[in-house]
């Protein structure tokens, strides 16, 4: 296992974290459980083989995966692992909610204290909702009495947002989504560079786009195959990462002991700077090998918003696009239902064409969603 420092702490943490939002589970009363006993010895494995950083959060597996996190670090491995947890923004209404919160996963953790407490899913709304409610105070406070060690948080809006909040308060640490396919979309690279400008460590999130970047389509895996450097689609999805300095840890949600052991693997040789030249023109090739994937060049501008019937323009052609881009048609299914659920499907299309007027791409819209519904019911049937 490979380590680095984690900013200036004063400790190094493993470049593989342990995320606990995909841990194995089982059916009970017709339900999903976490499966406790595999998950405790997959965490206390990872443990045991260098994994140093552990990351849960209020509403993972239903609230089950604090209570589940806690129970694997008894026995001694609480003091192997920096452990991070995140307030549940969307469960406070007034200030003293953060405390309330804030103890009741101390509970169910069943620790005194935790290294790092993020404000969970930051966005422009959610820090307008966080400066009404002093969180600066809070966070204070909850240094001061030692509930938290270092406060930070995690991230998903877009670039200027990010750089909002990032200067806004002296953070411990902050966890973004990046991977070589969304180093353009929300912090991206401009965020990653400006929070090691800061001296801001970084924890990843999704290093393998919820593990669509594992099962490659056709077309990449075939450039995979031709290069003269092997790696499996995991492993070019890691080392593209691991190569940046300002980044600490790259979380893994592991489901598998299978999984686990892989990573393990893989993490054992991934370092800072372990990407050449050609690897890093390679893995620009394969972004760009996923992105001819995509039928409609719709940038999610939004200037096509709100339509006048409703319908959701842009959402429907990233779940298109996205089902397009990873080869995976039973998604794409899932992501029109739920249009069609919320009333916002290109049914509701009545061809004003306003939204074509107002599309900086000059996108055949309308020519889209009827495609797009047409190819809906016909795989529907």
């Amino acid at each position: 296992m490979q380590y680095v420092p984690f900013g200036s702490h004063g400790f190094s943490v493993s470049r593989l974290g342990f995320g606990c939002m995909r841990l194995p589970t089982r059916k009970e009363n017709g339900k999903d459980v976490i499966d406790r006993e595999k998950a405790i010895a997959m965490i206390r494995h990872g443990i045991d083989s260098g994994i140093s950083y552990v990351d849960t959060a209020y509403p993972y597996h239903g609230g089950e995966s604090e209570i589940v996190v806690g129970l694997a670090l008894k026995d001694g491995y609480r003091d192997k692992v920096r452990l991070t947890t995140k307030l549940p923004i969307w469960s406070v209404n007034e200030e003293k909610d953060m405390n309330r919160l804030l103890d009741e996963q101390l509970k169910k953790l069943d620790v005194p204290y935790v290294d790092f407490y993020l404000l969970h899913a930051m966005n422009k709304d959610r820090m307008d909702k966080m400066e009404a409610f002093h969180y600066q105070d809070f966070l204070k406070q909850a240094v001061k009495d030692g509930r938290i060690k270092h406060p930070g948080f995690s991230f998903h809006d877009d670039l200027d947002a990010f750089l909002r909040i990032l200067h806004a308060y002296d953070w411990g640490m902050a966890q973004i989504q990046f991977n070589y396919l969304d180093d353009e979309e929300q912090a991206g690279l401009k965020g990653l560079r400006e929070a090691g400008k800061c001296g801001v460590p970084l924890v990843i999130m999704e290093p393998l786009r919820g593990g669509a970047l594992a099962n490659p389509p056709e077309n990449v895996r075939k450039l995979m195959e031709e290069y003269p450097r092997k790696r499996s689609a995991v492993e070019w999805a890691f080392a593209y990462i691991a190569d940046f300095a300002e980044v600490a840890t790259i979380l893994s949600g592991m489901s598998t002991p299978e999984q686990l052991d892989d990573n393990l693997r893989i993490f054992d040789t991934l370092t800072v700077g372990g990407m050449t030249e050609a690897d890093r023109a390679f893995a620009g090739q394969l972004k760009q090998a996923y992105l001819s994937r995509m039928p409609v060049k719709c940038t999610g501008c939004q200037y096509c918003q709100p339509c006048p019937q409703g319908v959701r323009i842009p959402d429907i052609f990233q779940g298109y696009n996205s089902a397009k881009m990873f080869d995976q048609p039973g998604r794409f299914l899932h992501n029109y239902q739920d249009k069609i659920s919320q009333g916002c499907d290109a049914s509701h299309c009545v061809q004003c064409g306003a939204c074509e007027a107002a599309c900086p791409q000059h996108l055949s819209i309308i020519d889209w969603l009827q495609q797009i519904d047409r190819e809906y019911h016909a795989q529907a049937k």
